[in-house]
């Protein structure tokens, strides 16, 4: 083309804002179906069914892991065949997730609390994949969402009443008893330490805990027919148990003393019995302290026979309904989803354990968590019929540079006696790795010295509600 005829295009205004145009409404179709996907990109279709859609609308994002990998085009109400009525939900997703999991899940969920949605899918492990243009089921939504108007719902007024009377009367109820307390949290650590392989054994399937309850129930259904004979095999126990009181010290006491020497000149001499010998012997060790006790407790057990007589003809109708209830039991235990929520607590026991050891000390030593709720209820002991206030009183502050009362650029340090920053925001709680010391309550007063922090020396583990006279939650001494 010769430079007149391309001078000559370039100078046709007609031609130029032709071409303008174009592109300009090339860029607005674009930008108009941007979030329906750009034209000519091949896309993954899906239609996938939910219980509830709330808050969802075309054009929000389809996310796998957290990343963006689709649009929901199209929500639409559809009753299924039971006749319930669900949201269905026309998906575009990228062509490289094709396929998608037959085994896959779909929740829609919060992308924060101001009401945004978005789909999340779980890719499954399943081979097959769905189709393009397959229906998820409404099996594949789960676990269902729970809507934050639904969590805040439950914090109705009854149950905000039953807060603050919880509140105020495990005040009460913990005044004065910190010494049970303590022994009660300071148990805690050996509890947790315990529960963890004992958690881990029930959710093992090598225990086969769902075989338990069957057994129960079937031991129920054996028991009822013959509740009246376990009725006279007590009246006879009691007559038994009767003559074995006056004979208790000392024939049957040393008869259980030399019972573990026997038991051990019989496993020698029997070692086809042994096993069955072994499990005497631990047996009657077990069983010692309750025969010590005996002839204190026969007369007791005399009055519980007694009792039994008259109460276990009764007990056919009960065995009849504990039958059902252990069937009850047995379909709980056959949940795929019980050894989960045990193996969840045995996790949590584990998780515990550092955190159980590092406040136990803080109430068992200092006695905080006591102090606290002690403090909490009588904050907020006074009020009338339109609530409680605070009750508290305004202390003024030290004038000078850099002082509490003021803006200030460094902590306080002088030059008055007074005007000097005493902070603590750690104080040492006889924690593990932290000196046996209460310090917070208890640390003294320096004056005209600044203090950041724990201060030198050790202050003692003394605190309200224990043995002297330092109170941790104020300071004060009291007489």
């Amino acid at each position: 083309m010769s430079p007149r005829r391309r001078r000559g295009l370039a100078a046709n205004p007609v031609l130029v804002g032709s071409v303008t145009v174009v592109v300009v409404l090339v860029a607005v179709f674009l930008s108009y179906n941007a979030n329906s996907g750009l034209p000519f990109v091949p896309t993954y279709d899906l239609t996938a069914r939910v219980a509830n859609a709330a808050n969802l609308v075309p054009g929000n994002e389809v996310r796998i892991g957290g990343a963006r990998v689709g649009i929901v085009t199209a929500v639409e109400p559809v009753r299924t065949d039971g006749g319930r009525a669900v949201a269905e939900l026309k998906l575009k997703l990228d062509a490289n997730v094709d396929p998608l999991p037959i085994d896959s899940t779909f929740v829609v969920r919060p992308v924060s609390a101001l009401g945004l949605k978005y789909v999340a899918i779980t890719p499954g492990d399943s081979r097959a994949g769905f189709p393009e243009g397959a229906t998820v089921p409404l099996t594949a939504a789960r676990p269902e969402p729970v809507e934050l108007d639904e969590f805040f719902n439950m914090f109705d007024a009854p149950t905000r009443r039953g807060i603050q009377l919880s509140l105020q009367g495990f005040g009460n109820g913990l005044a004065g008893r910190g010494p049970d307390l303590n022994e009660a949290i300071a148990s805690l650590v050996p509890l947790v330490t315990d529960v963890e392989p004992v958690m881990a054994n029930l959710a093992s399937p090598d225990t086969q805990l769902a075989r338990l309850f069957p057994a129960l129930a079937a031991t129920a259904a054996e028991v009822a027919p013959v509740a009246e004979t376990q009725a006279a095999l007590f009246a006879n126990l009691d007559t038994t148990f009767g003559a074995l009181a006056a004979v208790a010290r000392p024939f049957i006491q040393e008869t259980i003393a030399e019972s573990p020497e026997t038991f051990a000149v019989g496993t020698e001499q029997f070692p086809l019995q042994r096993p069955f010998l072994r499990n005497s012997a631990g047996l009657m060790a077990e069983l010692r302290p309750g025969f010590r006790v005996l002839p204190e407790t026969a007369p007791v057990m005399a009055d519980a026979f007694e009792t039994g007589i008259r109460t276990l003809p009764r007990t056919p109708p009960f065995n009849r309904q504990l039958a059902s209830v252990f069937d009850s039991l047995a379909e709980f235990a056959d949940d795929p989803v019980v050894p989960l929520g045990v193996q969840r607590l045995a996790d949590t026991a584990a998780v515990l354990r550092p955190t159980v050891a590092f406040l136990t000390p803080a109430q068992t030593v200092c006695n905080y968590a006591t102090l606290w709720f002690r403090n909490v209820a009588s904050l907020l002991s006074e009020g009338d019929s339109n609530g409680t206030w605070q009750r508290f009183i305004i202390v003024a502050t030290p004038v000078g540079p850099n002082s509490e009362g003021t803006p200030s650029s460094a902590p306080a340090n002088g030059p008055g006696i007074d005007n000097h920053l005493h902070s603590n925001p750690y104080p040492n709680t006889a924690a593990p790795g932290q000196p046996r010391e209460c310090e917070a309550g208890n640390q003294g007063y320096v004056p005209g010295q600044t203090t950041i922090g724990n201060i030198p020396g050790n202050q003692g583990t003394v605190t309200s509600g224990q043995s002297g006279a330092t109170t941790a939650a104020t300071g004060e001494v009291t007489p």
